[in-house]
């Protein structure tokens, strides 16, 4: 089943058994045809000639009218390949007593084709003798050494044809390599084919991939920049305007507008620095300030202020493994990968009885932290987009509810820069985000 799928999603080994099929069916038109072609000019040319050749032959063995066998035996020895059974009233003598009477494989002919046969290798002296003249088929199958060199000349050729196709495609896998480069977001190596490739259909595919890359690229520079440029721009005025909602008069009437006020200022505030810290990470030289931490003391003290700002966070259920050794993270960004991890857990866990859980194992000398709710979970369709920027399962839902999709997307830049991988999947019920840092 494997090798049946691996062919049908692989051109080269589709390329590979077409040239084998189209080969075998050269082969066997060429061999129906010339032996079509052999029979044709067997009954219009050779058939005759073989007649008067056979007729010259018992003339040599029976120059008086009766069969010699001293004749037909020096016949024999002359033409090594060539059988002579003689029956008669006075003669009974054969050349090849180990073979059937003339040496033919007379099962090969029926009816009239035996008829007309026999009639053409057989001949009758005038003394009521009969000759019948065959072929000793046992010499020819005792050498197949034509058939062996037939094969492996065949199998010689399908090896050849097989690398030159390899050789043909190889571009195919460097093209898919640069292409999968390309969707991870590493634009800096483009797609480099040999200089003899470069002209062919498939160096035009890699040279319009490198453009198309290099296009994309540059799109996302500008966005990049246009965010980078637009958080900085509002940050001053968020500042000022948190300012002036603080110096606001806390009275009873106010007081509420004043508190709705910072809590949106607030929010702001965050989503300004999340963009910013995105837009650190996710550059080629995203700098990290490592030190020894302690990734259960991390945990409890993220699990600590996040629940100063969400009570429902002290339920969270920590689980540690034992001799968990200290790992070198950025504390400043592992506390932002923990609380959006948390966070986002807590604003999906829904109504569920069960608590938000958060685990730490052992990863191959590093650490691995696992964050798993027992909410509705997300569409399996849709789990590939979760961490992408902006990207939310429910585009309908509001800001309290779903955030602004920012939080899995810097889980995933924060993962990435301390060399590790960001993984989601659906735990049944709820979402389950493992999040593995080597050592």
């Amino acid at each position: 089943m494997r090798r049946f799928h691996r062919l049908r999603h692989s051109v080269k080994l589709r390329l590979l058994v077409v040239f084998l099929l189209l080969a075998f069916a050269v082969a066997f038109i060429f061999i129906g045809g010339a032996q079509r072609a052999f029979t044709l000019g067997w009954k219009e040319a050779a058939q005759p000639l073989l007649a008067d050749y056979l007729d010259r032959l018992a003339n040599d063995i029976a120059p008086q009218g009766t069969p010699e066998t001293e004749r037909a035996r020096a016949l024999t020895e002359r033409l090594p390949l060539v059988t002579v059974d003689i029956s008669g009233p006075r003669v009974q003598w054969r050349s090849h007593p180990e073979l059937p009477a003339g040496g033919w494989r007379r099962d090969a002919f029926h009816g009239r084709d035996a008829e007309q046969w026999e009639a053409l290798v057989q001949r009758r002296t005038a003394d009521g003798h009969r000759i019948e003249f065959g072929v000793d088929t046992s010499a020819a199958m005792a050498r197949p050494r034509m058939l062996v060199w037939a094969l492996l000349s065949l199998l010689l050729v399908t090896a050849l044809a097989f690398g030159y196709l390899r050789r043909l495609l190889r571009p195919l896998d460097d093209i898919r390599a640069g292409a999968m480069r390309f969707g991870a977001g590493d634009f800096g190596q483009p797609i480099v084919l040999p200089p003899r490739r470069r002209h062919d259909e498939l160096g035009e595919l890699a040279a319009t991939i490198n453009t198309m890359g290099q296009d994309i690229e540059q799109m996302l520079q500008a966005q990049r920049a246009l965010l980078l440029a637009i958080s900085h721009e509002l940050r001053s005025p968020l500042t000022r305007a948190r300012l002036n909602t603080e110096l606001l008069p806390e009275t009873a009437e106010v007081n509420p507008q004043r508190e709705a006020l910072l809590r949106d200022l607030g929010e702001m505030a965050r989503l300004i620095n999340d963009l910013l810290e995105s837009e650190r990470l996710a550059g080629r030289h995203a700098v990290l300030q490592r030190e020894p931490t302690d990734p259960a003391a991390l945990a409890r003290e993220v699990i600590d202020e996040l629940a100063a700002v969400r009570p429902e966070a002290q339920r969270t259920v920590l689980r540690v493994a034992e001799n968990l050794p200290p790992v070198p993270l950025d504390r400043v960004r592992m506390r932002l990968l923990l609380r959006n991890l948390l966070d986002n857990a807590l604003r999906h866990a829904g109504d569920a009885a069960a608590p938000v859980e958060l685990h730490l194992a052992h990863a191959d000398g590093g650490v691995r932290f696992v964050v798993r709710d027992h909410g509705p979970g997300v569409p399996e369709e849709r789990l590939s987009q979760l961490g992408q920027a902006f990207y939310r399962p429910d585009s309908a839902r509001t800001r309290d509810a779903g955030g602004v999709g920012l939080g899995l997307y810097l889980c995933r830049l924060v993962a990435q820069a301390h060399g590790g991988r960001c993984e989601i999947r659906n735990a049944h019920p709820g979402l389950r985000v493992s999040v593995t840092l080597p050592a």
